[in-house]
């Protein structure tokens, strides 16, 4: 049985253009990605899904229901599909989080993967395994289909090395951009990339940082 998932990372915030730190931050999609969210969905008008996943935070949600609406299906909103939670550094941009708290930037840089965030937070050993989890969970519940999830810039990166079997502590080399789309596969039990970073729908579309 090979279960397909088609992960997006929602459209464009104002925090995005700031380059502004958003995690569980709750930011909607500014004027850019509503439009991002539409032709998205024109361009997912003629595929089937079994089921549409989203993060529960706003900038998801409102991207997922543009297709969901295209293709008259609903969206199962799930947490565990959040953004990485930043601690103390959500809020502000990254040059402001590392002049502020430079040691605790210098580890997150570093992607070491027990490294805490001041204010709590979720090391990137800890949210690995929540995508992971998230990943398989969906599978588990749609072994044969095809399922569109929307969610973020972190979870893309995640689910990114979770196919390739990256470690965490390697420097991301692939793109990770507001709305574009991404397959991945699970066939016994393996994970693999089909598809990354489609984004022949989009006139523009800002990475990921770092």
């Amino acid at each position: 049985m090979t279960a397909r998932l088609c992960l997006i990372r929602h459209g464009e915030t104002a925090w995005n253009v700031e380059r502004r730190i958003q995690g569980h931050t709750d930011i909607p999609l500014n004027h850019t990605g509503q439009e991002q969210a539409r032709l998205l969905a024109s361009s997912l008008a003629d595929e089937s899904f079994d089921a549409i996943y989203a993060s529960d935070l706003s900038r998801a949600r409102q991207t997922a229901e543009a297709t969901a609406h295209r293709l008259h299906q609903t969206v199962t909103l799930d947490p565990s599909l959040r953004e990485r939670h930043y601690g103390d550094f959500q809020a502000r941009t990254y040059d402001e989080s590392r002049a502020r708290y430079p040691e605790a930037y210098a580890r997150f840089e570093a992607r070491e993967p027990d490294a805490a965030f001041p204010g709590g937070g979720e090391s990137l050993q800890v949210f690995f395994e929540r995508v992971r989890s998230a990943l398989n969970r969906i599978a588990d519940a749609h072994p044969s289909g095809n399922v569109l999830v929307v969610t973020h810039g972190g979870v893309l990166d995640m689910a990114h090395r979770v196919a390739a079997e990256l470690p965490l502590q390697q420097r991301r080399d692939f793109p990770i951009s507001n709305a574009t789309v991404n397959w991945l596969m699970r066939e016994a039990g393996t994970w693999r990339v089909l598809v990354w970073d489609e984004r022949s729908h989009l006139d523009q579309s800002l990475d990921e940082l770092p």
